[in-house]
């Protein structure tokens, strides 16, 4: 009798979660494009003569990317992520990698969530300094030489943390830590997408690390597909 008992309480146990996985991927979806107005700033060739086996791994010029644009004014690199109306989700299992290839940081914009497992790779021959400028969370300041373990850590509240390398000047990016996971960067087109939303009201958020942050209120009802834009004012320097 307990033995069925058990067994009984475990099946229903996973209806439930499926029930419950079946209403989020069900949700509704807030999608849209990340714009600019005016004129941008110029990328900035980066000299990778002093590193040359940085250097050789690009066929083609490489320049900052502090401002990246595309085509129709699109802007790449905006986090846009629900800042209010959705529960802290607990932090996934797998890590977020941030690489470090070519002296570059890939992504250039990394979005984790509070307490999910941060992985630091080095790709190069060279050695790395890895110094993210945290101010609400610890501030680190690790080397990694070529062929060490990644390094591994985690934030415990969210923050825009820039990243940079005190070897290679020209390396920046930011670790983006979220309370949930309902964020997304956009891509060459400009474009995002939140998924799986239920209904509710929410506060969406789009933060661009030049051209500070927006935000607007949308409403989801049901499985619909709300469509909002960002348009940012671009700066000349």
């Amino acid at each position: 009798m307990r033995a069925r008992l058990i067994s009984i309480t475990a099946a229903l146990a996973l209806i439930f979660a499926a029930v419950l996985l079946h209403a989020r991927a069900g949700g509704g979806t807030i999608s849209g494009k990340i714009t600019y107005e005016g004129t941008p700033a110029k990328p900035k060739p980066i000299d990778m003569s002093k590193e040359p086996s940085c250097a050789k791994q690009h066929t083609t010029p490489i320049t900052t990317e502090t401002v990246v644009t595309g085509p129709g004014n699109s802007l790449e690199n905006v986090v846009v992520y629900i800042s209010a109306g959705a529960p802290d989700d607990a932090a996934p299992s797998e890590p977020a990698t941030f690489d470090q290839k070519g002296c570059q940081y890939i992504p250039h914009v990394l979005a984790l969530q509070v307490n999910q497992q941060l992985k630091v790779v080095n790709d190069d021959q060279t050695s790395h300094n890895i110094h993210p400028l945290a101010k609400v969370n610890r501030e680190w300041n690790k080397s990694q030489p070529p062929g060490t373990p990644p390094i591994i850590d985690k934030y415990d509240k969210p923050e825009f943390i820039p990243v940079k390398c005190n070897v290679h000047p020209w390396m920046h990016g930011t670790f983006a830590v979220l309370k949930n996971s309902h964020h997304a960067i956009s891509g060459q087109d400009g474009s995002f997408s939140l998924p799986n939303l239920p209904a509710g009201k929410y506060t969406v958020t789009a933060w661009h690390e030049s051209y500070g942050e927006q935000t607007q209120e949308v409403t989801i009802s049901g499985s619909e597909t709300k469509t909002i834009s960002f348009v940012f004012k671009a700066k000349p320097y």
